[in-house]
């Protein structure tokens, strides 16, 4: 299946149409990267207005976010497990079985979300202390958790509808979900935190209870599309109520490593976290600035990520093998050009944010340092996420991006940062530049999975 280089790249024997080609990707990416913005935005909404609140609010909100953090990578490797099926099958032209993988998704959905609200409603206080031992930041975040947590199978429910209709090349609906969903957002947390319009002032309940009422929006914005305007593509609730055990096998198979690969990557951003957290609540305030300030930077990374996913699968599940290849090299060039462009913003934003916070000056300090890493962090997290998540994943490649993500990041970044802070007392700089080189070992080693081709197979069969 190999093919050499020069093959590859003489385009016109495959009468490719580049400037169809660009215009069908970023019809796919501009929305995909709203997307991420305007989730990023309700992240940076709740930094920005807890910031203003106290240092102690915007640790405690940050770190029970974590929760919801890892929850959502559950979800997210479950809908990128179904993407890898179901861009395939939609690039087959079978519909029915992709209402199949949407009520699977739908179902596993339900289940993770659940046991997320009743830990984080239950036990609280325990989730805020694998995070940090200071009590004040921990009484906060319990005021947060046993709110928001309210909202987690909500979002399930949503998360996998509008994901599975990316993957049909329906990416405008959750668009405007997200968009209307934002707004709505913002204004109720301005409104719950400061008490506007004579309501009380609730503090960081404020903005988990906006951030509730907002997946409530998303919900009914979600059944009204699907009952209304979606004609393709439906949720059945017999698909739902009975599984299709073939069609469970292959999405088990697929789907597991990347829910693994997400999980075992959040929990070790977490366990980023977790380390900065027990070196002080300064730390903590830069780092969830910074964090967001790297989710900002990336949103247009992550959405080409998603595009490569959707584009390579439909056209694998075309069959057209070498334009798959071709194409690829193309997603390849533009997640460093992203890359690039997101690092200079970062570097762009770091005296702005600096000074408009409420922070002390340990923590403005730690803030500059972490967005110069930043920089280029991003550059080589657009390169391996447009690697691992679009192009490997696109031919049912799952497997490969676990074992990437586990072996730099638990056997080296987090390992040889957790020595740093806790063996060696290093600064908080020293152990943030540790914690932040897995993305720099990964390159060599996606380039190379790139180059084998060995990521390419269909992965579709006939689903009565």
């Amino acid at each position: 299946m190999t093919l050499g280089k020069k093959k590859i790249h003489k385009t016109n024997e495959l009468n490719i149409d580049w400037g169809k080609f660009y215009k069908s990707v970023f019809a796919l990416v501009i929305p995909m990267a709203l997307q991420n913005l305007i989730n990023v935005g309700v992240t940076a909404a709740d930094v920005i207005m807890l910031g203003k609140v106290g240092e102690t609010a915007l640790s405690g909100a940050s770190l029970a976010g974590q929760v919801q953090y890892i929850m959502v990578l559950f979800l997210f490797g479950l809908t990128s497990g179904a993407t890898v099926l179901t861009a395939q099958y939609w690039g087959k032209g079978d519909r029915k079985t992709i209402e199949k993988i949407l009520a699977l998704g739908m179902k596993a959905a339900v289940v993770v979300t659940a046991i997320f609200m009743v830990a984080a409603l239950v036990i609280p206080g325990l989730l805020m202390r694998i995070f940090t031992n200071d009590p004040d930041v921990i009484a906060q975040g319990i005021l947060y958790l046993r709110i928001v947590a309210f909202s987690y199978v909500l979002m399930g429910i949503t998360q996998v509808y509008l994901y599975v209709m990316r993957s049909v090349e329906r990416v405008v609906v959750a668009t405007v979900v997200y968009m209307i969903s934002l707004l709505v957002n913002v204004v109720l947390n301005a409104i719950f935190i400061f008490g506007l319009f004579g309501c009380p002032v609730m503090g960081i309940q404020g903005a988990a209870l906006g951030t509730l009422i907002a997946r409530f929006v998303e919900l009914i914005l979600v059944f009204g599309y699907a009952r209304l305007f979606n004609k393709d593509i439906k949720f059945r609730v017999r698909y739902f109520l009975k599984t299709d055990k073939v069609l469970l096998q292959d999405f088990l198979r697929y789907a597991l490593p990347v829910v693994m690969n997400e999980v075992m990557w959040g929990l070790g951003t977490a366990a980023n976290t977790a380390i900065l957290g027990h070196m002080g609540s300064a730390a903590v305030a830069a780092n969830s600035v910074a964090q967001v300030a790297r989710q900002l930077a990336t949103v247009v990374a992550f959405g080409l990520s998603s595009a490569t996913a959707i584009y390579l699968g439909k056209t694998i599940g075309e069959k057209k093998y070498e334009h798959a290849k071709a194409y690829a090299h193309r997603f390849l060039i533009l997640s460093v050009v992203m890359g690039a462009i997101g690092g200079v913003l970062i570097l762009i934003a770091s005296p702005i944010a600096a000074s408009f916070l409420s922070l002390t000056d340990a923590a403005k300090g730690y803030l500059r340092f972490m967005f110069f890493v930043m920089s280029y962090f991003v550059i080589a997290q657009a390169f391996n996420t447009t690697m691992i998540v679009g192009t490997f994943r696109s031919g049912g490649d799952t497997r490969f991006g676990l074992i990437l993500d586990v072996s730099t990041m638990w056997g080296g970044s987090i390992l040889c940062g957790w020595i740093a802070a806790f063996v060696f007392k290093c600064s908080v700089p020293v152990v943030y530049m540790i914690l932040m080189c897995d993305e720099l070992l990964k390159v060599p080693v996606s380039w190379a999975r790139y180059r084998s081709y060995k990521w390419i197979k269909d992965v579709t069969r006939e689903i009565e």
